[in-house]
């Protein structure tokens, strides 16, 4: 009697593994079958890998993943040959309605995430690392630029990133107290709402994203002008 209980027992924790197995199985091949992977840059036709950018499967890949993949398309934009041009052309020309939307909100997401995730980082650091970690962040954003836009390794330490980015701080700032004379502080704040934050990446972003990248921003443009 016991054995035929044990036996009942077995077949039944076999089968809700055997279940279970099946329906996590059959999940991976649900997102498998809907998620397409990013063609290869240098490999495949110019306007799939731009067609690419303009679908939410781009969202799917990590922030390094999509942030080296769009340097990489840069490098092919540098050196692309004059019928990828016309092809490249010709394409953007094309995107209308719901592709570009689609193209728009993914360079508003990976905004977002960049600094979503500089802001998560920074917020759970002790006070005393945030300023370190607020320079070498700035300076290996700035690094990337640089790189992506010459197709040359910057050679510039950090300290000579930081001096060259504190400097632009400074000259913001300056045209940033320029328009601002002369308004009342309500015209102020329409003024910062109408910036690239707040009118591009604020939509994409969750409330809480929104007050820790607030914070992270606030407290890098006071790094940038104060040091502190």
């Amino acid at each position: 009697m016991r054995l035929g209980a044990d036996r009942d027992r077995a077949v039944r924790i076999l089968a809700a593994a055997s279940l279970a197995a099946l329906l996590v199985g059959s999940g991976w091949l649900w997102i498998a079958s809907r998620w397409k992977s990013p063609p290869s840059i240098f490999d495949s036709p110019v306007d799939n890998v731009l067609g690419y950018f303009t679908t939410p499967d781009f969202n799917r890949l990590t922030v390094e993943e999509r942030v080296r993949y769009v340097q990489q398309f840069v490098g092919r934009f540098r050196g692309m040959s004059q019928q990828d041009s016309v092809v490249a052309a010709a394409f953007l020309a094309g995107v209308t309605g719901k592709v570009r939307e689609q193209l728009t909100q993914n360079v508003r997401i990976l905004a977002k995430d960049i600094l979503a995730e500089g802001a998560q980082k920074f917020v759970n650091l002790p006070e005393s690392e945030r300023g370190a970690f607020i320079d070498k962040w700035v300076a290996d954003w700035f690094r990337f630029a640089e790189t992506t836009a010459t197709g040359k390794e910057s050679t510039r330490t950090d300290e000579e990133i930081l001096t060259g980015a504190r400097a632009e701080a400074r000259r913001g700032e300056e045209r940033q107290r320029e328009r601002m004379k002369g308004k009342e502080l309500s015209q102020r704040g329409a003024d910062r709402f109408l910036g690239f934050w707040q009118s591009e990446v604020e939509q994409a972003s969750s409330p809480r994203e929104q007050g820790q990248i607030s914070r992270f921003m606030d407290a890098v443009r006071t790094r940038m002008l104060t040091g502190n």
